[in-house]
């Protein structure tokens, strides 16, 4: 019987997986064939789905990417003598886009079906929470300390220091809850994640409650990824009758009890405050700190606030120990990064590598270029909030130093390409736009100074003289100190960042001199 595996991903599905699954099934009747297709995760080769994979003696040869209309020529090719077909690609684990990966978080992608706890332990799983339990909770929290991971956003704090306070504040309960409400533009490691893995984020989940003292958990996941949280929730029933959660964890004597909540289409609820209000029952809006919701979170109670990539990189920390983890990454940027191609690129999907490549090798050996076959204008790292970044800032490192210093932030790892075709000084109003439609409204910076921004940034556009357009840039950059100095949180206070490096990158694009822009520039 010839073993098939095509993903259940819902990317793969918008673009006909289903269908091809079924074409595939009826080719193989027709022919009378006994066939298997197993539906897998997605191995995040976005350009080449539907990837169908075949199990071989030498490994799995991939198809891709296969429309239904040719699933019974590829059949075909599969039984003759050669197995030439012209979406034949192949040893999979032997293309490039793979072979140079340093794959943790994603080491099953491709290779499991997400809701099979079965396949989950035999690649694995599980052996992280085993390796807690022997440590007991201190040494799980000096394990994650000593690995160096730090959160996989914006602020990218250790991991471990946030596991200590919460640890050690005095409460009749505490909390663990992740934060799965991926918006930024370019993102889906975390719905890839979640759709072809849960149990790796769920085992993680488990080993932060059980170090910090925490019986309850959330995951809360945008209203968006339905795929993503059923899969979830099937994925915390299957671990709960197998023993992995309930009133005693493994027979550990620890409680843990594990649920999905669905947000409502915020943005601003990928702010940890935010997204405690909403779990709350509340408008999502950001709360004043301090206090930390290390200390005062979830219902007033210590609450450990994690991101999907966060937790899911703990189980392999005390599966293989932190001197492994530590390996991978340079300076204080330890560990792999889920990097994630998307816009106007040949090779869209995602790339997990140990901090320290260079944005070039990213865009250009990993994504070939610009799909349009246009010269790359500028690249947006970080999501909507992140800064646009030239070519020649392309050899900067991937790590959150080095992008600090060059006035720009990793984020999540969504990385957006654009070509030469883009009008970067468009691209900055729709910054000030996003703002404005996503701010929760709390603090006036954001608020009102978003709206105010696209304003002048409108005016700036339509001045008939340079004198005109240099105090409309004048104007627009002192808003944005003020927005960046007196937000709240970080939807205002990032927001200048698109802003003011489109206009500093690309000042043409503005009609403004350059010399001004780089004159006034902070």
């Amino acid at each position: 019987m010839l073993s098939f595996h095509l993903p259940c991903d819902s990317a793969a599905r918008a673009v006909g997986a289903d269908l091809s699954a079924q074409a595939l099934a009826d080719a193989a009747v027709r022919r009378g064939l006994g066939v298997e297709i197993r539906r897998n995760s997605s191995r995040g080769l976005y350009w080449l789905e539907p990837l169908l994979e075949l199990d071989t003696p030498q490994g799995r040869v991939g198809f891709g990417p296969l429309t239904a209309e040719q699933a019974d020529s590829v059949l075909g090719a599969v039984l003759g003598a050669d197995g030439q077909h012209p979406l034949a690609l192949g040893l999979l684990e032997s293309l490039p886009y793979l072979a140079g990966q340093q794959r943790l978080l994603f080491a099953r992608a491709g290779l499991t079906r997400p809701l099979s706890l079965d396949d989950y332990l035999d690649h694995g799983g599980y052996r992280g929470l085993a390796h807690a339990l022997e440590l007991g909770e201190e040494g799980a929290l000096d394990c994650v300390l000593e690995s160096g991971l730090r959160g996989r956003g914006g602020a990218a704090f250790p991991a471990g220091l946030k596991w200590r306070t919460v640890r050690e504040a005095a409460a009749d309960r505490k909390y663990v809850v992740c934060n799965a409400d991926e918006g930024d533009s370019g993102s889906f490691a975390d719905r890839m994640l979640m759709e072809g893995d849960p149990f790796l984020l769920i085992e993680g989940i488990t080993i932060a409650a059980l170090a910090v003292g925490a019986s309850r958990g959330y995951i809360y996941v945008r209203s968006e990824y339905a795929a993503a949280a059923a899969t979830l929730e099937q994925a915390l029933a299957i671990a709960r009758q197998r023993g992995y959660l309930g009133p005693d964890l493994r027979g550990s004597g620890r409680e843990l009890e594990l649920e999905v909540r669905l947000g409502a289409g915020a943005y601003i609820c990928g702010e940890e405050t935010s997204m405690l209000e909403s779990l709350e029952g509340r408008r999502g809006e950001v709360r004043a700190k301090p206090p930390l919701p290390a200390v005062s979170g979830l219902f007033g109670r210590p609450t450990l606030v994690h991101n999907v990539l966060t937790l899911a990189s703990v189980p392999t920390i005390l599966a293989r120990g932190a001197p492994f983890y530590r390996d991978f990454g340079v300076g204080r940027s330890r560990g792999t990064m889920a990097f994630q191609l998307a816009g106007n690129v040949r090779r869209g999907g995602l790339v997990e590598r140990g901090f320290g490549l260079s944005l070039r090798e990213l865009i250009e050996d990993y994504g070939g270029g610009c799909a349009s076959g246009r010269p790359v204008k500028a690249a947006q790292v970080g999501g909507p909030l992140g800064a646009w970044l030239r070519p020649e800032q392309f050899d900067t490192a991937l790590d959150y130093e080095a992008f600090a210093a060059v006035g720009a932030m990793l984020g999540h790892g969504g990385v957006v390409v654009c070509d030469d075709s883009v009008d970067m000084a468009r691209m900055a109003r729709f910054a000030m736009r996003f703002c404005a439609e996503e701010s929760c409204g709390k603090c006036t910076p954001c608020r009102i100074g978003s709206t105010r921004g696209v304003e002048v940034i409108d005016r700036l556009l339509a001045a008939g003289d340079a004198a005109e357009r240099g105090r409309q840039w004048s104007l627009l950059r002192d808003l944005c100190e003020t927005m960046r100095h007196g937000s709240l949180c970080a939807l205002g206070g990032l927001t200048p960042l698109p802003v003011l490096s489109a206009a500093r990158g690309f000042p043409a694009d503005f009609g403004l001199d350059p010399a001004i822009v780089e004159e006034e520039a902070p």
